[in-house]
């Protein structure tokens, strides 16, 4: 039987805000009455619904038969999908060219040539102000058809005209098309490799990233060349760890953005992940007066009433928002009180459950975990931290389900659970064995605490002070430092060495960052 996260009908149902199930149902009644109509009576049964049951709609609806769901729901998604496209048309520019263009089809089809020319003449400007290098190409392939029968072979000029301009429009796209490439080839190596991990990594990334970059002139690029050659740029230099000219890329993706207004209101998701990529590069660099001015940016983005909005870009800033709250709470040693937003993001969390994927749930899960970590609760660390190492069904990335492993041994050591220390130990032992790209960071601190258990208690000072010098040791070659962004061992260490809260530690830290 589907389920709310594989039924297609009931996942777009549950997107719905109130006013676009309102427009539904007067898009549904737009032919006269809607006595009788089935996919409007199987719309309100699902809408009424928190998990989908089928048996509960043929129970609720007797007049749908089981043989008949199929062909209904088909039919449901197909009408709630005309009816959203009418009534976002307002609000999105592609859509709306769109329909100009088969307004356009629909004149040259009755042989109104000129009427069609001048609706194909306002959409080709329309398009090339916002940017839209492929509504262009459409319009002028459909000119050229019409030029190419010689119904306006009056106009002088005309057909040159148009190839000059199809020839130029074409360069624009094939560059977009081989910048865009290689960003999405870029980040798709992150997704996969992660950070570099030695030199020959280095190497390999910096020439395939090399021999995909192609020229580019800023004063004759495109929008969207730039954007894409900005995109590239930051994947680049954050796979390769070089967060200061990642910061200056992300930062000239955001500028973009402010220097052109309209793109800014018509690619809203691609400017919140500008803001979003300067967010955690500035993390990445401890630079903290320009992750809080970004930070503020972002929540008065989300904060305005006039912005375009949907349930996708509603979705986005509550994932950006939040995952930068918390990490403005680990910069500034605020784990007490970053426990206070918990309440909020899970059940946020539950609202956005369909269009959240499983990984970038288990990263919230790890977060919180770290949270009440450093608040000095290993026990309701524990809790987050299993969510994280037992759910099977996530391919999620190897690194924070080893992170999570070792962060829920040391939670472990903190609560005093000696009895399942060491279970944990070997299910550690045994995942590492498993990992592709262990590195000396995690080696260490698991060979640290597998020993821990032999350490007399008046020599467990002069251990955590002998680990911590050799962690710094391993964390002076650039390519070991990875691990460190996903755990702040050194703090730890040191305030085990001190005797103080892992917080206190960070709140000193924090007040030397600039």
């Amino acid at each position: 039987m589907p389920n709310e996260s594989t039924d297609p009908v009931f996942q777009l149902i549950k997107t719905l805000t109130r006013t676009e199930k309102r427009h539904f149902r007067l898009f549904a009644n737009r032919q006269g009455s809607t006595d009788g109509l089935k996919f409007l009576q199987l719309f309100d049964a699902l809408e009424g619904q928190l998990r989908y049951d089928e048996e509960r709609i043929l129970t609720q609806v007797p007049a749908i038969k089981k043989v008949q769901i199929a062909n209904l729901k088909a039919n449901l998604y197909r009408q709630l999908l005309a009816s959203l496209r009418m009534y976002h048309a307002g609000h999105h520019l592609d859509i709306q060219l769109h329909e100009q263009l088969d307004y356009a089809r629909v004149l040259y089809n009755r042989g109104l040539y000129q009427q069609s020319l001048r609706m194909l003449e306002k959409v080709k400007a329309t398009a090339q102000q916002a940017e839209m290098k492929h509504i262009v190409l459409l319009v002028l392939d459909f000119e050229k058809l019409i030029e190419g029968q010689y119904i306006t072979r009056s106009l002088r000029g005309r057909a040159r005209e148009l190839s000059d301009e199809a020839t130029d429009t074409v360069r624009h796209v094939a560059r977009e098309h081989e910048l865009s490439n290689l960003a999405l080839r870029m980040y798709g190596r992150y997704l996969k490799i992660g950070h570099t991990r030695n030199q020959q990594d280095h190497d390999n990334i910096t020439a395939y990233f090399r021999a995909g970059l192609p020229m580019l002139d800023p004063r004759q690029a495109g929008f969207f060349e730039q954007l894409y050659y900005y995109q590239a740029h930051v994947w680049y230099y954050t796979i390769t760890q070089n967060f200061r000219l990642c910061f200056r890329y992300a930062q000239k993706w955001v500028d973009l953005f402010e220097e052109n207004p309209l793109m800014r209101e018509q690619q809203a998701m691609l400017y919140i992940k500008g803001l979003h990529n300067l967010l955690i590069t500035a993390h990445n660099l401890l630079y903290y007066s320009k992750f809080e001015q970004v930070l503020a940016q972002l929540e008065a983005y989300a904060a305005d009433p006039d912005r375009r909005t949907s349930p996708n870009i509603d979705m986005l800033l509550f994932l950006y928002i939040y995952t930068n709250r918390l990490n403005g709470y680990f910069m500034r040693g605020q784990f007490t009180e970053g426990l206070t937003i918990i309440p909020e993001l899970l059940e946020k969390l539950d609202y956005f459950r369909l269009q959240l994927d499983s990984h970038r749930r288990l990263v919230f899960y790890y977060k919180i975990a770290s949270l009440y970590f450093g608040s000095g609760q290993p026990d309701k660390a524990i809790e987050y931290l299993n969510k994280v190492i037992y759910f099977k069904e996530a391919s999620l990335r190897e690194d924070i389900q080893c992170f999570a492993r070792i962060l829920n041994l040391i939670a472990h050591y903190e609560a005093g659970r000696d009895e399942a220390l060491d279970y944990q130990i070997r299910s550690v032992y045994r995942f590492l064995g498993k990992m592709n790209d262990q590195q000396q960071m995690q080696e260490a601190i698991f060979q640290f605490l597998r020993t821990l258990g032999d350490v007399a208690p008046f020599q467990l000072k002069d251990a955590f002070v002998k680990l911590k010098n050799h962690l710094i040791r391993i964390a002076e070659n650039p390519y070991e430092r990875r691990p460190f962004l996903y755990l702040d061992i050194i703090s730890w260490l040191e305030s085990k060495i001190e005797n103080v809260p892992v917080q206190e530690v960070i709140r000193r830290k924090f007040k030397q960052l600039k």
